[in-house]
């Protein structure tokens, strides 16, 4: 019952993300002006900022998650931790794939070894790092108790990154959505950047839940083997 539920929470979210995700490309390529000085590369930032703050969001999960297994060793938080994790390398990609090709024309590079860019870089190597262990570890309470430590150390690398641009000169931007003096954009920008946050976790919801149904569907499978007296097959 537990995996039906929440299946049809992941079709319900799925179907909503594509009107979500339709509805942005709308606002982002017709609907908003473009920006004065940057020009068209500037709609670069619709996507760039809500994948940044989805894989924070991925991440914080990855800690939340990875404690309370440690506290209750209940599988489900496991599952949690590490569908997070991936989906956080998911989004965390994208931030490094968007920010070069959006630095490239304003900047003049493509990176520059500064603080924003350096942690947003270590943040995706230590849960890839993550993700490498889990995938070779045998499965069982040790690769989880491993994980789940290397998870929440990863985390500590977040708010660190978050605030990198308040506490150094850095060749990143200032903050314009949280800088503390408005959000520093114009009515239809501010608009169009609210609707594409919530179509990103409109998304991200969507996608933890499939993997999370994924992952309890592959458990019931390798219980009913075992039932059989029979070795589970090995997952991809």
């Amino acid at each position: 019952m537990r995996i039906e539920r929440l299946h049809t929470a992941a079709n319900v979210a799925t179907g909503l993300a594509w009107l979500a995700i339709l509805g942005t490309l709308y606002l982002v390529f017709v609907y908003v002006p473009t920006e004065r000085t940057m020009g068209i590369v500037q709609r670069i930032f619709y996507y760039h900022v809500p994948s940044a703050m989805m894989s924070f969001l991925a991440f914080f999960i990855v800690l939340v998650a990875s404690l309370a297994y440690l506290i209750t060793r209940r599988r489900g938080w496991d599952i949690t931790a590490q569908a997070a994790a991936e989906l956080g390398v998911v989004f965390c990609s994208i931030v490094l794939i968007t920010g070069p090709i959006w630095a490239k024309p304003i900047w003049g590079i493509w990176w520059t070894w500064d603080a924003r860019l350096t942690l947003t870089l270590v943040t995706w190597l230590i849960y890839v790092a993550y993700l490498m262990l889990r995938a070779y570890l045998p499965e069982g309470a040790r690769r989880a108790n491993m994980a789940a430590v290397v998870g929440i150390i990863g985390a500590l690398s977040v708010p660190i990154n978050y605030m990198s641009i308040r506490w150094w000169r850095t060749q990143h931007p200032k903050p314009v959505i949280m800088g503390g003096e408005g959000s520093g954009l114009a009515p239809p920008m501010a608009f169009t950047f609210r609707m594409c946050l919530l179509a990103f976790l409109i998304l991200f919801i969507a996608l933890i839940l499939r993997r999370v149904v994924v992952e309890l569907l592959q458990d019931e499978v390798d219980h009913l083997y075992r039932e059989a007296d029979l070795a589970p097959p090995e997952r991809g």
